[in-house]
């Protein structure tokens, strides 16, 4: 088997594992708001955090992959899509380790710290932020922008488009839940459902 095989079956069962993993986090996440208790909280919030672990590990085995192809294949062309998917990947690692997991530690430290029971404000707040949704649909929609550069190799001006566009579905598609937050804030509802 040639190196570049390898390396192009590396890179892919690395792809397929983030999202698997992103997965887990979008439905756990979407079960999360959803929840009217402690305990469920709790329960949810335990194998949403499991899931960063395999998302962590895809990304390192993806990477490893990227890099060789990058490194032996195409450094000679330098093609564009390479460069936007790079940089929109590094531009989008913080995201996963300074916004999603460190609010979902503060959510799972407070639902340790609450007695059984019904949500408190704080809880209630927590798992119905909206910068993890929009986070979380962000990181998403970008990673299926990169997914569709290595897909179709565009030019520079149609790969810096797709992220553009990426990046605004993710936001776009967030947007419902800032409105249904805003208008429950402004109602002063302090409800479990929303």
């Amino acid at each position: 088997m040639r190196p570049y095989v390898f390396a192009l079956f590396v890179h892919v069962s690395g792809v397929i594992g983030m999202f698997v993993g992103l997965g887990v986090w979008l439905f756990g996440v979407a079960i999360l708001r959803r929840t009217e208790r402690v305990e469920q909280v709790r329960l949810v919030v335990g194998p949403i955090l499991a899931a960063g672990n395999p998302v962590v590990g895809s990304i390192l085995v993806l990477a490893a992959g990227g890099i060789y192809m990058a490194v032996t294949t195409w450094a000679d062309a330098r093609p564009a899509w390479i460069l936007v998917a790079t940089a929109s990947f590094l531009l989008l690692a913080p995201v996963g380790a300074f916004v999603l997991d460190p609010h979902l530690r503060a959510v799972e430290r407070l639902a340790r710290a609450t007695p059984d029971g019904l949500l408190t404000g704080a809880l209630v707040a927590g798992t119905r932020d909206p910068v993890l949704n929009a986070g979380l649909r962000t990181f998403v929609a970008v990673l299926s922008g990169i997914v569709f550069l290595m897909t179709t190799k565009p030019q520079l001006v149609a790969a810096v488009l797709t992220m553009g566009v990426a990046l605004m579905l993710g936001l776009a598609s967030s947007a419902p839940q800032w409105w249904r937050g805003r208008r429950l804030q402004a109602g002063g509802v302090s409800s479990t459902t929303e």
